[in-house]
């Protein structure tokens, strides 16, 4: 099941991921739903390795966003992005992804495909804004987890002015 492509209407801001650099930041879309990575055995597997439960998360991005409840960890998109805006979450806080809603990461994550820490690793739009919008990473996403959109810019900047 691909990202919702209207997401910005359909959901509602639960969460501002933030970069430590105080210029970078991104959205959580929610609420989330069971999707194509509660259906993937590598995934389950994972999750369950941990001893963490696999539970709807939620979009993470604006202009550029990733479903991470479809998201697989295939890393794709990662290797490529030509602006290195994504990195894998868990390389730069290897917390449970449900955690990652209102955090703060250092931008140090991993850019690299084969770095994933595991398949509950998900792909990280930590500098967004970077985006070009060649629509690489469009492409080459298995589950279409990705929606790359410069007009979603204005969802970006309403939330800005009234997500506290």
């Amino acid at each position: 099941m691909p990202i919702d492509r209207y997401f910005p209407r359909n959901h509602q801001v639960i969460g501002k991921h933030r970069h430590s650099d105080g210029q970078h930041y991104h959205f959580v879309w929610g609420p989330g739903r069971l999707a194509d990575a509660a259906e993937n055995k590598d995934v389950i597997a994972a999750y369950a390795a941990r001893n963490e439960e696999l539970v709807p998360i939620g979009v993470h991005g604006t202009m550029v966003a990733v479903d991470w409840d479809c998201c697989i960890a295939d890393g794709s998109c990662i290797d490529v992005c030509p602006v290195k805006l994504y990195q894998w979450y868990r390389t730069d806080n290897d917390v449970p992804a449900v955690d990652m809603a209102n955090a703060t990461s250092n931008g140090v994550g991993s850019t690299n495909k084969e770095d994933r820490v595991d398949y509950t690793d998900k792909s990280e739009p930590i500098r967004e804004q970077d985006c070009i919008y060649c629509m690489a990473c469009v492409a080459v996403c298995p589950t279409q987890s990705i929606k790359v959109e410069q007009s979603n810019t204005e969802f970006h900047e309403q939330a800005s002015q009234t997500f506290t």
